[in-house]
């Protein structure tokens, strides 16, 4: 596995300023969520780190990754291929950065759309990418708060505020996003 350092200067080289600093911030923010509730660190730095790694790759191109890889493209990601990201950063981050770890790949790979039964250490990172300081958008501040609170609360609360921007601006809304959220609303009142 890549050194810290090496993944920062492929991230320098490859995202755009304002982007590799909310990588950083990211990373940042998932290790003060998982010192607070007692997650791996290292597993939260790098997931957090890498996350965006394919942020900067086009539309066409995240395709023909996935594609390449074996993997089917639905729908919703043909129309909105930048959902792709993640998934295509899990790849770079196995392929090129050498991460083996299914926890950070799975993380990076699921921090766009999320899932049913997330891990802790994906919510933290679906929700770091959320909440970091840089992020400025109505009510991310009351989701910081209870990011630290409840998490489940906190990933509702952000897959709602994802599915009404979505709506919002006439876009399909991903299957995973849904079923995260039907997942977490089913076990929460359980």
């Amino acid at each position: 596995m890549w050194s810290e350092e090496q993944i920062e200067e492929y991230l320098k080289k490859n995202l755009e300023q304002k982007r590799f600093k909310h990588s950083i911030s990211v990373r940042d923010t998932a290790i003060d969520m998982g010192k607070f509730y007692g997650e791996n660190i290292e597993k939260l730095r790098i997931a957090g780190l890498v996350h965006d790694c394919a942020k900067n790759i086009k539309g066409y191109e995240l395709i023909n990754i996935a594609r390449k890889h074996g993997y089917k493209i639905d729908d919703v990601c043909k129309k909105s291929p930048q959902l792709l990201h993640g998934l295509v950063g899990s790849i770079i981050a196995k392929e090129v950065m050498e991460i083996n770890n299914k926890d950070i790949l799975n993380a990076i790979a699921y921090h766009t759309t999320g899932r049913k039964n997330m891990t802790m250490i994906e919510k933290i990172i679906y929700l770091a990418d959320y909440i970091e300081p840089l992020r400025k958008y109505d009510g991310v501040n009351e989701l910081r708060k209870i990011a630290y609170k409840d998490i489940d609360k906190a990933m509702i609360e952000s897959f709602n505020v994802t599915i009404k921007f979505v709506i919002e601006r006439g876009q399909l809304i991903h299957l995973n996003t849904i079923e995260g959220r039907n997942y977490i609303l089913k076990t929460v009142g359980e």
